[in-house]
């Protein structure tokens, strides 16, 4: 084994070589000079020691297993009496044991053999530190593996490296060493499906263990929130029934009295606010229905039906749109109608005229727009009449697009609560507008039709109200589902609506259904007169006035029953759901 110093590496040999001269020369430099060498043994030490140096200059080429090629001669290697009395220290320690240890440390230690062709002899750097740490310590005499010494000839056996560690091998020998028993897998295809088959349901591993929190939100999904979504619906549809039914009963009865007050007092009085309101309603009514009467239904029917541009659920969706933006600036035109109606009523006299032509101009304004509302929604009606009589499937393909497009608008969409709240007001509306075109249907049915048809027009209509009813249950558990909001928050949608029907929220018109019967009141009087026209005898001018009246006088009477019990049976309803709900509260509490 060499030694590395100065660019040059040089042989154990040479090392204690040197070792030896530089101590003879530090025992000589230690002896007194001034004593003259007279002897026969000063003479012969100076000549072994000038051989010495002589044989050590005259060395011959170090032969390497990685040859350097340098031009330049090294220096003869000092190494001082420190290193030597640290290497005797180590060699000549006390303990054993302890040499034992270092010895097999040392020539346990991998280490890049190197040989020497000088004098005939080969050296290890191994077998000198094996030698060295023997002569101290006879206890340990195999320190060295015999197969990493060299061999006789002078050859250097080549030390043998470690085997390395295979760790599958090891695994399998020490089966136990990870704490649980690891077995080896077999790849045949049916094995592994027995195992799968066995180990029990896959989707356990990519699926977390639900709670009863995750119970509770399926339920509310499927069952809490479209049962309290429908029934709230349900009863704002009879609100608005209500409300209907009160601009044909109750608004003509207050007209018809204030007159009759009128002629028999014989004084004309200024009228009040509610009065005022009453007169511009039924205005604009009379001059929807006037309007209407002037459109030819049947045109629009053929044109509707004959243009092969647009699909007719796409006409159809164009007019609910057009539906939906109608609504919210008729309900904006007619608090400005009331307002204006106000003012006339409470201004004083300088002011009336500017009060009465501000009330004039805001109830011109009120017709055009419910005029256009009108409008709009008979071209709906006759669309959704065009899809039912049609024989291609028009009618599935409007309701799968409406459905849809309407699913794809709300569900995924973050909300609140308060927009949830205004979002079933408008399903309530939208329920109620599909009523009255499901009525136009059968009115144009009853004028139109031959042969029979009553059984397709209540399958049809059974259709278009079981895909509302289901989209609006999709939709509205989805929507909480999404945004977080519990069933109950749906019974306080009807608590509030309760209240709205019981007149216990005068101050707080926010929560309120808002609800504008002025539009579709205009078609459905549109579109049953032609049918009260067919049960008119002929004959005279006179006779034909005389069943017009009768038959308007038995409507009024039938509608204004109608009207009676469905407003005292909502009161009822809506009385005790608001106890049912302080009670719970109580409880609660």
């Amino acid at each position: 084994m060499s030694f590395r110093s100065g660019g040059r590496k040089l042989s154990f040999e040479l090392l204690s070589s040197d070792l030896t001269a530089a101590d003879d020369d530090d025992v000589d430099d230690a002896s007194p000079r001034s004593l003259p060498e007279t002897s026969s043994d000063g003479q012969s030490r100076r000549r072994r020691r000038s051989r010495r140096k002589q044989g050590a200059l005259q060395s011959p080429p170090i032969a390497e297993e990685e040859p350097r090629v340098d031009v330049h001669p090294p220096a003869p290697l000092r190494v001082t009496t420190d290193l030597r009395s640290v290497v005797e220290k180590v060699c000549q320690a006390s303990d054993a044991e302890r040499s034992a240890a270092i010895c097999v440390s040392y020539a346990g230690v991998e280490l890049r053999q190197r040989s020497v062709a000088g004098n005939g002899r080969a050296v290890t750097f191994a077998e000198d530190a094996a030698s060295s740490c023997a002569s101290s310590s006879a206890a340990v005499p195999d320190a060295i593996d015999p197969t990493r010494r060299p061999e006789a000839n002078g050859v250097v056996k080549k030390l043998e490296k470690d085997e390395s560690l295979d760790w599958e091998k090891y695994i399998k020998e020490n089966s136990n060493v990870l704490g649980a028993e690891v077995e080896r897998r077999d790849n045949s295809p049916f094995r592994y499906f027995i195992g799968e088959m066995y180990s029990g349901n896959s989707l356990r591993s990519t699926i977390a263990v639900g709670n009863d929190k995750k119970r509770q939100r399926v339920y509310n999904t499927m069952f809490h929130v479209p049962w309290r979504c429908e029934r709230l619906i349900v009863a704002g549809f009879f609100v608005c029934l209500d409300s209907f039914l009160s601009l044909l009963t109750i608004m003509p009865a207050r007209i018809v009295m204030t007159v009759w007050r009128v002629l028999k007092t014989r004084q004309f009085l200024r009228p009040n606010a509610a009065d005022l309101s009453d007169y511009g309603c039924f205005v604009v009514l009379a001059l929807g229905v006037a309007s209407l009467q002037m459109i030819d239904i049947s045109l629009i029917y053929h044109v509707i039906r004959g243009q092969g541009t647009i699909k007719l659920y796409v006409v159809y969706n164009v007019l609910e749109i057009f539906d939906k933006l109608c609504q919210s600036f008729g309900e904006d035109v007619l608090q400005v109608l009331f307002n204006s109606a106000e003012g006339l009523s409470t201004c004083s006299t300088d002011r009336v005229t500017f009060e009465l032509l501000r009330f004039l101009l805001d109830g011109a304004i009120a017709v055009l727009a419910f005029v256009v509302h009108s409008f709009v929604l008979l071209a709906q009606a006759i669309t959704l009449s065009t899809c039912i009589i049609a024989h291609n499937n028009a009618l599935l393909a409007l309701l799968v697009s409406n459905n849809f497009a309407e699913i794809k608008s709300n569900v995924f969409k973050k909300v609140s609560k308060e927009n949830l709240h205004n979002l079933v007001y408008y399903d309530i509306i939208e329920r109620f507008h599909i009523t009255a075109f499901l009525l136009f249907v059968l009115a144009q049915n009853i004028l139109e039709a031959e042969g029979p048809w009553f059984d397709s027009f209540l399958i049809n209509a059974s259709y278009v109200f079981m895909c509302e009813v289901l989209i609006d249950a999709i939709k509205h558990s989805f929507l909480a589902k999404f945004n977080e909001i519990k069933p109950v928050a749906y019974s306080e949608f009807l608590e509030d609506l309760s209240k709205q029907i019981l007149n216990e929220q005068p101050d707080d018109r926010q929560k309120d259904l808002t609800f504008i019967p002025l539009a579709p009141a205009c078609v459905v009087i549109r579109v049953l007169t032609p049918v009260y026209a067919t049960l008119l005898p002929a004959g005279p001018f006179i006779w034909r006035i005389f069943w017009i009246l009768l038959w308007s006088v038995l409507t009024y009477f039938i509608l204004a029953i109608f009207k009676i019990l469905v407003g005292l049976i909502l009161r009822c309803l809506a009385s005790w759901y608001i106890n049912l709900r302080l009670t719970r509260k109580q409880h609660a509490d």
